[in-house]
Order: structure tokens, then sequence, then C-alpha cells
């Protein structure tokens, strides 16, 4: 009955105080002064406030407008705490008491600022400091407590900004909602929940960051005993490492990380557990989850500074990885850490590597063991840093691929800890030198593993030798011997280096520096990760490769490889290929992605080569059918090699063969590119003459075309007759031509073809041809003209001879299958048109002309 009294007096209280209020409506700026003077006994920082507005449901309280909570100097000018709207709850139970008392705060949409001063110190240890000191009640206290309570403060949708003195940091807690409340009598509460963020870049998927934790009350903060539990949780790796080091290094997965802190600052307890789920990198994919986690746990002390007793397991199959010792903070100095290896299986390194390694075999299979101890140690500042010291082996390694055909098994790969630059000891003296200790192997200014040396059988009888480095940014081997092309080229692929996709056979002599890096900047770029680089040289022996797109090899019996970085270079090239010996060079460009994408340059030269086995090299005419294909007629195509290359360069040839038709000293700059052929300045010796011209081919579509034009001098008529077998002809003629045609052969080219030649043929002599019964072959002084080729003809119209008789205008036709129908007029005669000229008939065929006299006063005769 009393208990019921009790509450209704109270509640008989509040709503006269509440009709009181409503009617007497105290002074607005008497009750901002007393409300931001109570925020501020609380924060222990001045407080202004812009507004105050009075509210009475659903609780009695104010709203407030434009709340600031200065910061203290010495930690700078700008407000500690800024929010737009604040809502301030009163407990009715002061009131009865006539003070003021906030029972909770609510911010929406604030924006806090946390600084570090030089020395280490935050501007919220002050605060944590004063709510020790000032004997406020709890914030859930009971209505008997007279003193003022610790108001309940909430902040929700709000922002979290880092500084460093003056310098706001680019980082940042986006959407944070966090609270601060005064458990019990001595014990203090507080909790977070938001998106870390920079402000200096756009980023997503950075997860959701959570923090739970106690304090109580103690006489410094060193000594303030608390317990703090955090949780960061759904943050791609990728956003990752953009958050922390300002760019994506191209590594995926979804990281997870919870920590326990309990105890004082001069001694604390830290437990955190770490994963990362479904680890690869960005442009690799695998249907197999890969799961990284490991757990560490140590006791921090922040009066040195220093973890100690640290303890770090991760569990690998059957294997452990194990961390132990102390370690300083950065800027400590102090460390002294050891990391032990225990039968880690290869396998799971390879299941690592397969996710960090473009173009590794998806069927790769491995064995073996990696065991190793490692330690670091640093006392104090030094030039050197600190002292890395451990080796370790890789026992029973074995590599294999069943779709690269490749195994790669040294058996034992020892490896050693290093932060030194590895140098040659070319200058050592009285001990033997490895051959490879002779070689440069650039290696990182950061600390690596160095590995090696070790064998690498390359299908020779005495294996090959390579020793190399891991680091974090990348890796780099120099591997030297002799080896077969083939079993090289397999073990590349094995090891996801890049490698000729083509059937090769043969020796080489390898001197190769192998390096590249594990991460990339994907942020605004499509290149990612680069590719392994490989440079050095390869001396190759009695090769035989066979290309896709030929119908036929190239056999090198030598040449020499230089692989530089931009570039690859075949120098004292001596190959046969198209039923030719070819010697020069050939430059192909490296880093340019798909095949065609960069021009191949060469310097090319035969002593002679054959068109037809040329032709027939690069594939225009078909040398293998599939037995679906055995009813269809075989067609001759364009060469399928030519359409997927850009090349550019020079050749030379001592005698080039077309048929029956023999150039000498030819020489001519082609430039091809995807099918299109540019042949400029074609010289050389025919027919007793010479040739000057260009020549365009167009291989990309169905039937080849081609355009040409050039000039001839000195021409021997009399080889050309030869060439026809029929000495129809002799003399020597010169010209220029323009021509077009096209078609897979030469029946087809001719057939279409058309053309002009403007000849002028000198001191010849037409041996199946006689003007008259007592003279001989006609003999032609000089015989000019224009001739045109088009659908199978060759017309000439309005040309001049001229002829130990006189002089003839000749005009008419000739077919490629050598039917005439020409007719010479007697330009000399003056005659009136009726008493007739001078008209011979040419016709019937190249070697049995009929020659006709059509005036009366001549008879024409056919020579027998």
């Amino acid at each position: 009955m009393k208990l019921f009294l009790s509450k209704r007096r109270v509640a008989i209280a509040a709503v006269v105080i509440l009709l009181g209020l409503f009617l007497v409506r105290p002074g607005v700026s008497r009750l901002k002064a007393r409300i931001a003077n109570s925020i501020s006994q609380a924060v222990a920082r001045p407080v202004e406030i812009g507004a105050v507005h009075l509210r009475f449901l659903p609780q009695p309280g104010f709203d407030l407008e434009n709340l600031v909570i200065c910061e203290d100097p010495v930690f700078g000018a700008e407000p500690m705490l800024r929010a737009p709207e604040v809502t301030a709850v009163v407990r009715l139970t002061s009131l009865l008491r006539g003070r003021l008392d906030v029972s909770r705060l609510e911010l929406t949409d604030p924006s806090l600022n946390l600084v570090r001063r030089a020395d280490g110190r935050w501007n919220w240890e002050g605060l944590l400091e004063h709510t020790e000191r000032i004997p406020l009640a709890p914030t859930a206290k009971s209505k008997s407590e007279a003193r003022p309570g610790f108001p309940y403060i909430e902040a929700s949708s709000g922002r979290i900004n880092f500084k460093a003195g003056q310098e706001k940091k680019p980082y940042a807690l986006l959407n944070a909602d966090f609270a601060l409340w005064q458990e019990s009598e001595n014990t203090w509460g507080a909790r977070l929940k938001a998106e870390p963020l920079r402000t200096d870049m756009s980023l997503s998927d950075t997860g959701l960051l959570r923090m739970n934790g106690t304090w109580r009350r103690a006489g410094s903060l060193r000594e303030t005993p608390l317990q703090f539990s955090a949780e960061w949780n759904g943050a791609q790796l990728g956003q990752l490492t953009k958050l922390v080091s300002g760019n994506d290094k191209g590594w995926r997965g979804e990281v997870r990380l919870e920590a326990t802190l309990s105890g004082i600052p001069a001694a604390m307890q830290v437990d955190v557990d770490t994963s990362i789920d479904d680890f690869h990198r960005y442009d690799i994919s695998s249907s197999e989850r890969l799961l990284l986690d490991a757990h560490c746990n140590g006791r921090y002390s922040s009066v040195e500074a220093m973890m100690h007793e640290v303890f770090c397991i991760a569990p690998v199959g059957n294997g452990m990885i194990t961390l132990h010792g102390d370690a300083g903070l950065p800027g400590v100095h102090r460390v002294d850490l050891a990391l032990n290896l225990e039968s880690v299986p290869v396998a799971a390194v390879a299941q690592l590597a397969r996710r960090a390694k473009k173009n590794l075999p998806v069927d790769l299979v491995s064995a073996g063991n990696v065991q190793g101890n490692f330690t670091v140690k640093e006392e104090g500042a030094s030039a050197g840093g600190p002292e890395f010291q451990g080796r370790g082996e890789i026992t029973n390694l074995r590599l294999q691929s069943a779709t690269t055909n490749a195994e790669f098994a040294p058996a034992s790969v020892p490896f050693v800890l290093s932060s030194q630059r590895v140098s040659p000891r070319a200058g050592s003296t009285g001990k033997s030198i490895h051959p490879l200790e002779a070689e440069v192997l650039p290696a990182p200014d950061e600390l690596h593993v160095e590995f090696g040396p070790f064998p690498v059988a390359l299908g020779r009888p005495v294996p090959a030798q390579a020793r190399g480095w891991v680091a974090r940014s990348g890796y780099g081997m120099v591997i030297r011997g002799d080896g077969e092309v083939s079993h090289s080229l397999r073990l590349a692929s094995l090891l996801g280096l890049p490698a000729v996709k083509a059937n090769v056979e043969g020796e080489a002599a390898i001197k190769l520096q192998i390096a590249g890096s594990w991460a990339g900047n994907v942020s605004g770029s499509s290149s990612g990760f680069s590719s392994p680089r490989v440079n050095g040289t390869v001396q190759l022996h009695d090769v035989r490769a066979t290309l896709r797109g030929v119908n036929g090899p190239v056999e090198i019996s030598s040449a020499e490889l230089q692989l530089l970085s931009d570039e690859v270079r075949v120098e004292k090239l001596r190959a046969h290929a198209g039923d030719a010996d070819w010697a020069g060079s050939v430059t192909l460009p490296r880093g340019c992605g798909i095949p065609g994408s960069c021009v191949v340059r060469f310097n090319l030269n035969t002593e002679e080569v054959a068109l037809t086995e040329l032709s027939k090299w690069l594939g225009s005419q078909p040398n293998q059918r599939r037995w679906y294909q055995m009813l269809r007629s075989e067609e001759p195509t364009a060469p399928r090699f030519l359409q997927n290359l850009r090349a550019s360069g020079k050749i030379s040839v001592g005698l080039f063969r077309i048929h029956n038709l023999v150039g000498e000293r030819v020489s001519a700059a082609l430039d091809l590119d995807r099918g299109k052929l540019k042949i400029s300045e074609l010289r050389g010796d025919v027919l007793g003459g010479k040739h000057r011209g260009d020549w365009e081919a167009d291989f990309t579509a169905g039937s080849p075309t081609y355009t040409g034009n050039g000039t001839l001098t000195g021409i021997s008529l009399g080889q050309i007759a030869e060439a026809m077998r029929d000495p129809w002809i002799s003399g020597t003629a010169g010209g220029t031509y323009q021509l077009s045609a096209s078609g897979t052969d030469s029946t087809a080219f001719w057939k279409s073809a058309e053309g002009e030649l403007q000849f002028d043929l000198r001191e010849g002599v037409l041996r199946h041809i006689s003007l008259a019964s007592d003279e001989g072959p006609l003999r032609v002084g000089r015989w000019q003209g224009l001739m045109r080729l088009q659908g199978g003809k060759i017309e000439i119209q309005k040309g001049e001879l001229v002829s130990s008789t006189g002089a003839y205008e000749i005009s008419g036709s000739a077919s490629l299958g050598r039917v005439l129908d020409f007719k010479l007029t007697r330009s000399t005669d003056v005659k009136p048109e009726r008493l007739g000229s001078q008209v011979y008939s040419i016709t019937g065929t190249l070697a049995e002309p009929r020659v006709v006299l059509t005036t009366p006063e001549t008879q024409a005769r056919l020579k027998p």
C-alpha cells in the first residue's frame, strides 16, 4: 500500500511539473546555459549550443541544435564533436529536487574527431580520466540517488575522423553508431558499429567493424582495468588493401578479424583470430575455396610498447607454422621472434600458388614437405636494421601435370633467409666457384628467401642448375645449362611461365633470368599483375619447329635468341623453310598479348627459292584433308599463316624462280598486316634486264587480290621466247606496267588479270612473220605502244612499228592462248583512199601466224 502511494505521489508530481513547465515556460537562454553547463561538466570540455527547444512527449526534455563540444587547445582548434541535432532527455526526479539532470543524449549525424599528438597521447584519454574522477552516479541509477547520473550518450549515423596533430588523416569511420555509459559505480561501458573508409578515394565492401568494451576506475590510465572485444567482418581483401595502402593490390577474399583485450594497458592479454576465406588473385577463379587462418596471443605492455610472449599458430594440412617471441611496436626497435615451419606439405603451398600465380596447370600434382627455422632480432636502432637468420629445405619435391606432360623433381631444394642483395662472387679465390655463383641474380633490398642451387632436368645427360629468391614483392630465378627445347617448354608451362605453343624439337644452351611480381595495382587500370619476365640468351642447335598455318616445318640449324625486356632477337639465324635455306635475323616484340598485335621485324636472305614451293609451304595448297572432306572438291585457299601475322622487314634472294622465269639478285621491303602484304622497292635482274616496282596483295578474303606497278629496262625478248619454248621473237624491250588480278592459282590469276603495259621494243625480229615474198622474217627497228590486258586478251591500239620496209601502225589483239588478230597499216603511204593502202592482216596462232595483204598490189604469204 505504501509503495502504491509512493508511485502515485511521483506520478502526480511529474504531472504538476509538466504543467508548470508548459504554463511557465522558463527562459530559453537560461535553459541553454544550464544544459550547456551540464554537458560540459560531464565531458570536461567547453560546450556550445545553437538553439534549445522544449519537448514534452514522449519524454520531457530538450531538442538541441548545432551542439559543439570544443577541443582541448593542446590538440588543436577544431571542435572535438559537432552534432546538428541532439535530443536531451531529462530525469523527472532531478526536476523535483530543483536540478536539471540529463539522463540521455541522442546525437544524430555527429562528427567526432579523434586526435593523436606527437607524444602519442589521444584527446579521448583526458575524457576517460575525467569520468573516473567525477562523483557521478551510474547511468541506470536508482531514483533515490541524489547525485547526478552519467548520461547515456548515443550517436547514430555518425562519422569518426582521425587526426595526427593538425593533419587530418584520410581514414575515417562512416555510418558510425556508438554509445557511452557508466555501467556501475566504478565501471564504464562503450560500443561501436561503423564502416571503415578513406576520404580520398571511393571504396566499397570494407566490411563492418564492431567493438564492445568496459573499463573500471583507476588512479591512472595505464592502471585502468579494461576488457574489450572487436570484430571486423565482411571486408573484401582488395578493398582492404586499398584502404590501408591506397592501392588495390589485386587480392580477393573475405577477411574476418576477431580480437579481445583484457587486463590493464601496462599488462594486457591480447588474443587475435584472423582468416581469409576464398583467397585468390582477382583474375584467377577456382571451384575450390581456400581458407587461410591463424591464431595469435600475447601480452602487451604500454609502458614498453612491447608485445611479450607472442605465440601464433597456423595449421597447414598435417603441418604447422608457428611464430613466438617478443616484438615492439614500430619505432621501438626491439624484437626477438622465431618462425618455425614443421612438415608443411608442398601440396598446400602449390594450392596457394595456384591462386597467386596465373597460368599454373589446373591438374598440378605436388608432393614434398617444407621445413625451416628463422629468427629476427634487434636491440635498439641501428643502421643495419633487424638481423634476420634462418634456413630450411624442401624435401622430396615433385611437381607433375598431365596437361603439360611435364615433371619437375629436383628432390631437395635448400633455402636461406636474407635481407641483403645477391651479388656475384667472381672475385673469390682459393675455392672452386659454382657456375651459378658468377651469375648476377638481382634481388630486392628487402627481406627475401634465397633458394638453390638445385638441379633441373631438361632432357640432357647433365641437368641444368637453378637458384633464385622469393620475397613479398615478387620472385626471381637464374637457370643455366643444356636442355631439350621440347622438355624446356613443357617445364615452363608446368611452372606457369610464358612458352611458345608449338611442336619444337632440338637442343638449346640456356642462360636465363626469370622474375615477376606477386601483386599489382588494378585500380583504374586493366593491366593488373605483371607476367613473369624472362631475360637472357638461348643458343639453338638442330631445332625442328612445326608452326600452325604452314605445311612444313622450320628447321633451324643454329640461332642465338636474345630475350630482352621488350623484345626477342633471333640473331645468326640459319634455317630451312619453304624448300630454301635462310639466314639473317628476326625481332619479335614482347608483352603484346594476343598474337598479331605487334609487328615482327626481320632481315632475311637466301641463295635460292621457288615461288611454287614457298606458296605450298605457306599453306595456300592444302596437303592434308580430313575423312569427311574426301567427297568435297579440293580448292586452294589463301595462306592462313599470313592472315594472323604482322611483320615488316627486308628480304633478298639470289635466285627467285617463278615457274620457268628466274630472277637474280632480288630484294624488297615487305610489310604484312594480318593478311595484307605490301612489297616496296621490288628490285631484281630478270630476263636479262632489270625490274623495279611495288606490289600489294590482300589475303583476307576468300580469293587473294593483287595489284602492282613497275618499270622494266633492258629485257631480253629472246629469253621470254625461250621461257615460252617458242623462238618467236628476239631483241630488247622496256616499259612501265600496272596490273591487278585475283585468284589462288596461276589460271585464276591470269583469267582475272587487268592492266596496261607501255612498251618500247628495239632491234627485234619476229621470226614467224614476213610481209613480202622476197623478204625474210620481219625485222623491227623499234616498236612502241600501249598494251591493255582484260578478259584474257591483250589489246594494242595504234602502236607504231618501224621496220626495214617502212613504218606501220599496228592494232588488234592476242589471247593468252596465243591466238592472234592484228592489222599492220603502212603509215608512210599517202594515197587517195580510193587507191587503197597497204594493210596486213595477221591471224592464226603465235606459232603459225597467217599474214594477208588486203590491197591488190601486194600479195602476202605465210612463211613456212
